[in-house]
């Protein structure tokens, strides 16, 4: 397993719980993709874009089970990050804990 972590505010991770799908939060569908981190690349990500979301949740998914919905971009400066290009559903979630 190659685990990849989206941040959800808590609004995010009830609402995604409640339908079973998550289209992306409001960057996501601006950008086109849902934005993912490798686990080493979270507290990075929590402290530039979240710092402020209270309840914030770690939602982690397998990778390989994305196929070619999975992309590797370049993001902040240059590194790697994982993009889904298609919505989440709930029975892929691997574990999900409060960050």
């Amino acid at each position: 397993m190659t685990p990849i972590v989206k941040l959800l505010r808590a609004e995010e991770w009830a609402a995604f719980q409640a339908t079973g799908e998550f289209a992306g939060s409001a960057d996501d569908l601006r950008d086109g993709f849902i934005h993912l981190s490798a686990p080493d690349q979270v507290a990075a990500t929590a402290a530039k874009w979240f710092a402020d979301a209270p309840g914030l949740m770690a939602v982690t998914f397998d990778a390989d089970g994305f196929g070619t919905a999975l992309r590797w971009e370049p993001a902040r400066g240059g590194i790697l990050f994982p993009h889904v290009y298609r919505p989440l559903r709930l029975d892929e979630v691997v574990a999900a804990a409060p960050f």
